[in-house]
């Protein structure tokens, strides 16, 4: 659901919902934008996550996860990733409870599931996320920022040497197949094998 509304009406929405993650409350624009995740939603968002993190512990990567977390710069924009990572400055953020959006660095790595066009690479630009994926219609999508815009690409400067779209199918099949756990022991064992 979509509606035009202020920063404020944004806050009290924010406020009104408590400690609960959902709906999703997204400003931009003069826009507020609400949504309650599909189970298809947070799978999808679980599968991703887990090949990042599989990816990452295969390339002996120290980094740090969160879901679900609220981004959020004054007048300027509020946005919850499905996931995000923080790969390069993980440093930065490790122990931490709280960020100040604005003086603390962005996440590094930003996953979206889309399923109802909730959201675009191009609302993470006032937090300036170096790259982020949109999973659509199982496709990856990957934008890297480039000034002051996303640039479409067809590999993730994290994971330079790994064909995401083929790694994703697959997984994916083995989740329909035998379920998500099956499909992430049987990715960490191929990644063990090939290092």
């Amino acid at each position: 659901m979509r509606m035009l509304g202020s920063w404020q009406d944004y806050q009290q929405l924010s406020q009104c919902r408590g400690d609960s993650s959902i709906p999703r409350i997204k400003y931009s624009h003069g826009e507020i934008s609400l949504m309650s995740p599909l189970p298809k939603h947070g799978r999808d968002a679980h599968i991703l996550a887990s090949i990042v993190e599989a990816l990452l512990d295969a390339q002996n990567r120290d980094y740090e996860a969160f879901t679900p977390i609220t981004m959020e710069l004054t007048e300027i924009g509020g946005i919850e990733p499905d996931y995000c990572f923080y790969i390069d400055n993980w440093q930065a953020v490790v122990g931490r409870d709280r960020f100040a959006w604005g003086n603390d660095p962005p996440p590094d790595l930003v996953i979206e599931i889309d399923v109802t066009t909730y959201t675009k690479a191009i609302d993470y630009l006032p937090f300036q996320v170096p790259e982020v994926w949109v999973f659509k219609r199982n496709l990856l999508s990957v934008y890297r920022l480039q000034g002051n815009e996303y640039q479409h690409q067809s590999i993730s400067d994290y994971f330079p040497e790994t064909d995401l779209q083929t790694l994703i199918a697959q997984c994916l099949q083995v989740t329909n197949e035998r379920g998500t756990g099956a499909a992430i022991r049987e990715l960490r064992q191929k990644l063990s094998q090939s290092s």
